[in-house]
């Protein structure tokens, strides 16, 4: 599957994969003791960083660069926020259970979530001052160090 529908599907699958991840998470902190909105903060970052990795190379099959990591959590902004009002709602307010609300929250965050992440995954990216996208035969990489924004060209071999 090709095209936007298949970035859909692909985003879905990506979607379940950082659920059953974030998931887990989630209730092992529970589990340690710490109180639901932290252990929600903190699988949520842990989740956040897997998901770059896998849409970026599966779901958008683009480079990881340090611009989209450094941008990525924007993709994340709204589903944060949404999935953090709706678990403190239906904890707090509706007084469901805190094991299952993180679940019901993330639903209602998925479409806003695609929209921003395949904006910035897919944006072009534009070389400061020396005019068209990298990546389209350009020199990327060698000389200025400050060129190399791959992900996996400043990681050690």
């Amino acid at each position: 599957m090709t095209g936007v529908s298949g970035q859909i599907v692909r985003f879905a699958l990506v979607g379940v994969v950082n659920t059953g991840t974030y998931y887990g998470c989630y209730l092992l902190f529970l589990a340690l003791g710490l109180p639901y909105v932290v252990a929600h903060v903190v699988a949520f970052l842990l989740s956040m960083t897997g998901s770059f990795f896998l849409t970026s190379h599966f779901t958008y099959r683009t480079r990881p660069t340090w611009r989209k990591f450094l941008l990525f959590p924007l993709t994340n902004a709204a589903n944060f926020v949404i999935t953090t009002a709706g678990v403190w709602l239906l904890v707090g307010v509706a007084g469901l259970s805190s094991r299952y609300a993180p679940l019901l929250a993330a639903a209602a965050a998925i479409p806003v979530t695609f929209v921003v992440s395949r904006t910035i995954m897919l944006r072009p990216e534009e070389r400061g001052g020396r005019g068209g996208p990298r990546g389209r035969g350009g020199r990327r990489g060698r000389g200025n160090p400050g060129d190399r924004d791959s992900l996996a060209e400043v990681a050690p071999k």
